[in-house]
């Protein structure tokens, strides 16, 4: 193996310390020599980590991403040097030979011969923007569940307005659970000044479906979980707002993702914060399927093909992509819903949404690497086959 650093360092990142192991020698030296440190993950800690590593002149430091506590180490050193972020999962130890200094050590030799695979770690506004869309998910998730917690109030209590209104949280369901917790005499009149469009011809159904045994508990219970929604609205309110003022620094990319066919706004803010808008850290489109993990899976041996399961990958980037493929196959006639279903007649539904999902992540790589919008696209590309 060829010896790439003179001078490289493997840590073994914890919640209150960091054990490092520094490597060096010259390139053509095959026992290098080793230093051994342990410091706080504080940032003094940090800060005399950081003089450590400047003693040595260390020119790589390589670390496993070991939840979220490798962040503060790495903020503090990724200025000054040339980090390395890999999965625990690529870099085990071997067997038997498991303590912290051991695992600094290992860490230290992969980096020193650059067998240390490298994560991709976006820039910090990247990361950033994707911790506000993930908080969004998380809140959107908590706002359903207490949607279908109010479904289930309604149910107990004899309420059967689920049964003519779609929408229950929409301004005419609102309303009407506004009449329920305030205890007002329900009429026909009052009923009808509180619906909107539609609704105001089924006044008569409506009447009969607040008609149950709702008592003062089903109220108290459904005011709270009127709260609660309510709350999490507005902190998502909050979130949009403020990933709006992030993505208007990407303009151009969000036009370029928001013209693919199934994405909108919210789909380009989750590619966007999950992949950045430099697609140089992914070499092709294939290997930033991979990554997402929506490539098959290669399982083979003695000629047979075992298992083409996936495997997890960015769950955040393939749920999206995945609600992007239920939008797209919903446009009849166009190449993407005819593939969808071409797949889905031969292999399912659930191998044609990872398919297809596979196929907007190559288009969405191959547009923003060529800064084209989906339309600029098809058209170059007919141009081009009408020249042939």
């Amino acid at each position: 193996m060829d010896v790439l650093y003179q001078s490289c360092a493997g840590i073994d990142v914890h919640q209150a310390t960091v054990v490092v192991c520094i490597l060096h020698g010259p390139l053509t030296s095959t026992r290098p020599k080793r230093e051994m440190a342990q410091f706080d993950t504080t940032t003094k800690g940090l800060k005399a980590y950081h003089d450590f590593l400047t003693q040595f002149h260390v020119e790589a430091v390589g670390m496993e991403s070991t939840g979220v506590y490798w962040r503060p180490v790495w903020h503090e050193l990724c200025d000054d040097f040339e980090l390395i972020l890999a999965q625990p999962a690529h870099m085990k130890a071997i067997p038997g030979q498991k303590t912290d200094k051991k695992d600094a050590h290992w860490i230290a030799q992969l980096t020193r011969i650059g067998l240390l695979p490298r994560s991709f770690v976006p820039d910090e506004t990247i990361q950033e923007l994707r911790e506000l869309t993930r908080q969004r998910k998380h809140y959107v998730e908590s706002r359903n569940r207490e949607t279908n917690r109010i479904h289930k109030i309604l149910q107990s209590g004899g309420i059967k307005l689920t049964t003519y209104i779609e929408d229950i949280m929409g301004a005419s369901g609102r309303n009407l659970l506004q009449l329920l917790i305030d205890e007002t005499p329900l009429t026909p009149r009052m009923i009808h000044q509180s619906v909107y469009t539609s609704l105001k011809r089924k006044v008569p159904q409506l009447l009969e479906a607040l008609d149950g045994y709702f008592s003062a508990h089903h109220r108290f219970m459904l005011g709270q979980s009127l709260e609660i929604y309510d709350f999490y609205q507005k902190q998502i309110d909050c979130l949009e707002e403020r990933i709006n003022g992030y993505l208007n620094l990407y303009e151009r990319p969000v036009e370029i993702l928001d013209s693919i066919p199934g994405m909108d706004l919210i789909t380009a803010s989750v590619i966007i914060a999950e992949i950045g808008v430099d697609m140089s850290q992914f070499p092709t489109a294939g290997h930033l399927a991979s990554w997402a993990g929506l490539c098959p899976g290669n399982n083979e041996s003695a000629g047979k093909k075992r298992s083409t399961k996936i495997r997890h990958g960015n769950s955040y980037l393939k749920r999206c992509l995945c609600q992007a493929v239920f939008a797209a196959k919903r446009q009849k006639g166009s190449p993407l819903a005819e593939r969808y279903y071409q797949i889905q007649s031969r292999r399912g539904p659930q191998k044609a949404t990872i398919a297809l999902a596979h196929q907007l992540l190559k288009i969405a790589y191959i547009l923003l690497k060529e800064n084209l919008t989906y339309q600029e696209f098809v058209l170059q590309k007919r141009l081009l086959e009408t020249s042939q």
